[in-house]
């Protein structure tokens, strides 16, 4: 019964998990709308599915085709979602490079400007020391 099979998607899953799996995912009446079956639909339980599914052959292939259905459906929305997060991943380096290069010609404009604003000061500061001084007196 330990058997590899690599190509079987259910190997390892248990006709329960199957079940709890679908219940988390879509819940009773859902699961009842899928696939018509009175132990879905009617007083539904775990308990009461599993013995149904087991002995019906049609019903336990339809639950397990419903379940593969999930399965790829979700694996085609992870595999959307790992690409949308490397382009959003991508789009923020880009953004984080362009904004390094802003900051420094920012940096440099605020350098050369408080260059001249130093400059500026140092002027101002000359003029009004020559302003201070007191004039010589002609007599």
């Amino acid at each position: 019964m330990n058997q590899h099979q690599p190509k079987n998607p259910l190997h390892g899953l248990t006709l329960q998990a199957i079940l709890e799996t679908l219940l988390e995912r879509h819940g009773w009446p859902e699961l009842g709308a899928r696939i018509k079956i009175r132990c879905f639909t009617q007083d539904p339980s775990i308990k009461s599915s599993l013995k149904f599914l087991r002995a019906t052959p049609w019903a336990r292939s339809a639950v397990e085709q419903l379940y593969l259905e999930d399965e790829r459906r979700l694996e085609k929305k992870r595999e959307r979602n790992r690409e949308r997060a490397a382009r959003r991943a991508h789009a923020a380096e880009q953004d984080a490079d362009t904004q390094d290069t802003n900051a420094q010609d920012t940096n440099a404009q605020d350098t050369n400007a408080q260059d001249t604003n130093a400059q500026d000061t140092n002027a101002q500061d000359t003029n009004a020391q020559d302003i201070r001084r007191p004039r010589a007196r002609r007599d």
